[in-house]
């Protein structure tokens, strides 16, 4: 488990406002979001039809003709 070292930012009246993290733990924090959120993505298509490298080329292309215009 990621061990997070944290410090409470407390307003004028002593209230917790804010949560402040070293850079290195908060981009580890980043990094397991991200593969979190793939992992779910991979799941979700797994049961997609696979493209072949010219159906996959074709649609690339496709998506590239369509930002460019």
């Amino acid at each position: 488990m990621l061990e997070i070292h944290k410090s409470i930012v407390l307003d004028e009246d002593q209230k917790p406002i804010a949560v402040q993290v070293p850079i290195e733990e908060f981009e580890l924090m980043e990094e397991v979001i991200e593969n979190y959120g793939l992992a779910k993505l991979m799941d979700e298509v797994a049961d997609d039809k696979q493209l072949s490298v010219q159906e996959a080329k074709d649609f690339y292309r496709s998506l590239k003709q369509d930002v460019e215009s």
